[in-house]
Formats: structure tokens, sequence, C-alpha cells
């Protein structure tokens, strides 16, 4: 067996990377890109929505928050038309794409997650906690209690302490003004993220965010999908073992927990796709583009230049 296992992994290192598995090599920069979209200081247009999650009250955020909308309007008992109509389109459009493409507090767990760490993959089950979030902390608790309420969002989100807590109590101090501290919750809060994404992939992503809970749902019908194509597949176990969270794709991708990072398509049999594809097999690839074949990879085999 493992002769033959060598054997395919020097026929693999002979083929070409697909469109896709070489466009995954690029999304930390187009990450980085976006970066200047949702943090531009001299573009202050808090009164429309991002489809991203970032705090509002960051002194660089460029567009309001569609967590804090939602929560904020729960608490005043309106129906925010904007941040809703914003989620549905991003999220149609995309789904759990803009969560590993485009989100900043994304970017910063890739960031965390580069540091050279054990890590340990969190059950699947955990990615359910995120709809408990979003409708108890982002609507419920508001709804009912209002924004002064300890467990209203906004006082407990780690982008908020991250973003806009910690720089502006920087800001007082260099001011030489009256110190004012993020709440023991806040603080709280934030050091335990940190912890977790310091040993785990993209913890409040998978396990936490509201935000990911509207856009998981959307990964079973999102206008760009990632497909897997079975009559390529051989059940190597190969785009299982590229995931980050130890689920792999199925017939379109749609585990809650995916945010199409693009590594699965190192597999020959996965493509990205979109609704306008008249056959399973009319992926996005390059003509002529030869799919890598089946070979073991773990992450922990990973390279720098893979992420």
């Amino acid at each position: 067996m493992s002769e033959v296992k060598e054997v395919m992994v020097a026929m693999a290192k002979k083929k070409s990377a697909s469109l896709t598995a070489r466009l995954a090599r690029w999304r930390i920069w187009v990450q980085g890109t976006f970066l200047f979209v949702w943090l531009a200081p001299m573009l202050r247009i808090h009164t429309v929505c991002s489809p991203v999650f970032h705090c509002y009250s960051c002194p660089l955020a460029t567009f309001a928050c569609p967590i804090g909308v939602l929560a904020n309007f729960s608490a005043l008992h309106l129906f925010p038309f904007l941040a809703v109509g914003t989620l549905l389109v991003a999220g149609t459009l995309l789904g759990g794409f803009v969560c590993g493409w485009i989100c900043p507090f994304g970017l910063f767990q890739d960031l965390l997650g580069r540091i050279p760490t054990p890590k340990f993959t969190m059950p699947s089950w955990t990615g359910y906690f995120r709809f408990a979030v979003l409708g108890l902390l982002v609507l419920a608790i508001p709804y009912w209690f209002g924004e002064g309420h300890p467990l209203f969002f906004c006082r407990l989100c780690p982008a908020g302490a991250l973003e806009a807590a910690y720089p502006n109590t920087v800001a007082l101090a260099m001011a030489g003004e009256p110190l004012v501290w993020p709440t023991i919750t806040k603080t709280t809060v934030f050091v335990i993220f940190l912890l977790f994404a310091l040993f785990t992939w993209r913890p409040w992503c998978t396990a936490f965010c509201p935000l990911g809970a509207i856009y998981s749902l959307c990964n079973s019908f999102s206008f760009v999908f990632i497909r897997v194509h079975q009559e390529e597949c051989g059940d190597c176990g190969l785009c299982k073992s590229l995931c980050r969270y130890g689920e792999g794709p199925r017939q379109r991708a749609n585990d809650l927990r995916c945010i199409r990072c693009l590594d699965c398509t190192k597999c020959r049999s996965v493509t990205v796709s979109s609704v306008l594809s008249r056959s399973p097999s009319a992926g996005v690839a390059e003509e002529g583009d030869q799919r890598s074949e089946p070979m073991a990879i773990s992450i922990s085999n990973r390279t720098e230049e893979d992420y």
C-alpha cells in the first residue's frame, strides 16, 4: 500500500493545480484588500450596512455592522430593512464565501491561526451555538430587555473589544483624558476567544458568530457554491483531510461550518460552480486544466505556501 501511495503522490506532483486551488493561495491577500474597504476613516458611511462582521464604533469603520444593526433595531422594536436586504443579497450570491474571503474578523482569526501551536478540531455540533447567539443575544434579549441588558450582544462582542473598546481606551490615554476601560465581561469574552483562536481554526466563525449562522443557511442555495463531482470522486478522503474543520465538502459543500476557503479544491473532484452551470462537470476551472490526483495530505503536513 505504501508503494501505491508513493506512486499516487508522485503522479499528483506532476499535475498542475486547478484555477481555484491556485486562487485559494491568494485568499489572505484578498482578505487584506477588503480590509481597506471596511476600514477607511475618510469614508464614514454608518447609514449603510456592510455584509461583514465588524464594529461600527471602531475609529476606522466605514460602514455599520449588520449584527449591531439587528440588535439595536430589535431593542427599538423596528424592522431593519436595509440590514436584512444587505444580508439576503450577500447570502444569496455568495453564502459562506463572505466569511472566508472578505470578513475582517475572519482575517484576524486566520492570522492568529498561523501561529505555530497545536490545533484541535471542534465538534461539528458546536456550529449550532451560533443560532443560539443570534436568536437570544442579538434578537430576543434586546427585544425584551433593551440594549441596557448585560447580555445585549454588543456588550459581549469580541470584535467590539478588538476594534473599538481597546483602541478608544488607548486614544483616551494618549490624549491624557480619563480612561474608560472595557467591562470585565467583554474583556473575559475577548481573552477566552483569543485562547481558543490560538488552538483551533476560526472558533468565533464556526461556533459563535451570529452572522456566520445566517450565511451558513445560505450555503445550500447560494448562486456561487462548491460542487463535488461524484463521477470523479474516489472516496480517498483528500477533501476531508484538507478541511481545517474536519468536515470536507459534500454534494454542494453546504456544511454549516463551511466558510468556502477553497482549500478542498486541491482535490480534483471539487470545484467552484454556480447555479448557471448546466451540468455537474461545469465547475470553474481552466480549459484543459488537470486537477491533482488524490493523495494523502493532512493539515499538519501543510507548508506556509498553502496558507
